[in-house]
């Protein structure tokens, strides 16, 4: 750690404790965010942490959606994020007016929405999902019933081929780090690393998932790593894991895959929030996310129904 990032983290610490702040850090931000985070976590996992903890002020280290996501379920608290153009490739390829038209047009449908959207189309649908229980969502829902899931291609794929549902349309947008792991450089790593077992997010490609051991959440594939009794890994997810795997799997070894375009497995919205940017929104509390009490309880319901299920 660098003396400016000792300085940063100390100022970050003392207003902190000035603010009565809560941290939250996603495990795919920098490591030096990581480092001075209360919690680490998903999205939903992280703002449930908050509603279980004290404090006047959240700073969510993460995009906006979840930042949103935080003060849908902690409503009376102040919620701040470094950098408000944060967003997310999800979010932006699922607008909430084609939902509210799809809505009109099939109402007999099912809307299930994993939880990386914004908080409109949270408002527009009936029940919300993560990439670790998306699977138990769908199948909770009468087989009858025809189900739109958003906004996840590849997730939506590995749900249907996981739960048989026939009648279930799914959104087209993709995350811009998962989709973009190409099959040739996981083969090219497995050549490199033959004894490795490949950890992948559902949000790969499905040619990926076939040439995976495991597939699951952020958090999931933590948990496997550490249980597993294998010493190295191919990782099919955002490098900025690491920081958690390293931490729950001392000793062990993790290798990331190269995107198509970027030569990296690093989220660019994700990168956006900085310690700089950190202390600036914890020092005057912007940029806040305010949404309206209205549609508030309307995402909130969907959340809730979710979280309902055992």
């Amino acid at each position: 750690m660098t003396a400016t990032t000792s300085t940063l983290a100390e100022e970050i610490l003392e207003l902190k404790r000035e603010r009565r702040a809560i941290l939250l850090a996603h495990h795919y931000q920098e490591a030096e965010i990581q480092e001075l985070a209360d919690f680490i976590g998903d999205s939903l996992e992280l703002s449930r942490k908050a509603q279980q903890a004290r404090g006047d002020v959240i700073a969510f280290c993460g995009v906006v959606f979840m930042a949103e996501t935080a003060k849908i379920l902690n409503p009376d608290r102040i919620v701040v994020i470094p950098d408000r153009a944060a967003s997310c490739s999800l979010v932006e390829g699922c607008p909430v007016e084609p939902i509210r038209e799809f809505r009109h047009r099939h109402p007999d449908y099912v809307i299930v929405s994993y939880i990386n959207t914004s908080a409109e189309v949270k408002a527009e649908s009936d029940i919300i999902c993560t990439s670790r229980n998306a699977v138990d969502v769908v199948n909770s829902i009468p087989a009858d019933k025809p189900i739109l899931f958003l906004p996840d291609r590849n997730l939506g794929n590995y749900v249907q081929a996981q739960t048989g549902r026939q009648n279930m349309k799914i959104w087209q947008a993709t995350c811009i780090v998962h989709a973009t792991f190409p099959l040739r450089r996981l083969l090219e790593a497995k050549a490199a690393y033959p004894h490795a077992v490949v950890v992948s997010h559902p949000e790969c490609p499905e040619d990926v998932l076939r040439h995976s051991d495991f597939v699951g959440s952020t958090s999931a594939i933590i948990q496997y790593c550490a249980a597993s009794a294998a010493e190295e890994f191919i990782v099919m997810t955002e490098s900025g894991i690491n920081f958690s795997l390293e931490r729950s799997s001392p000793g062990k070894r993790f290798h990331y895959v190269k995107n198509e375009y970027c030569n990296c497995s690093e989220c660019p919205f994700m990168k956006m929030n900085t310690l700089e940017k950190l202390r600036d929104c914890l020092l005057h509390l912007e940029p806040r996310v305010e949404l309206p009490e209205e549609l508030m309880r309307r995402a909130r319901l969907p959340i809730e129904r979710m979280l309902a299920l055992k």
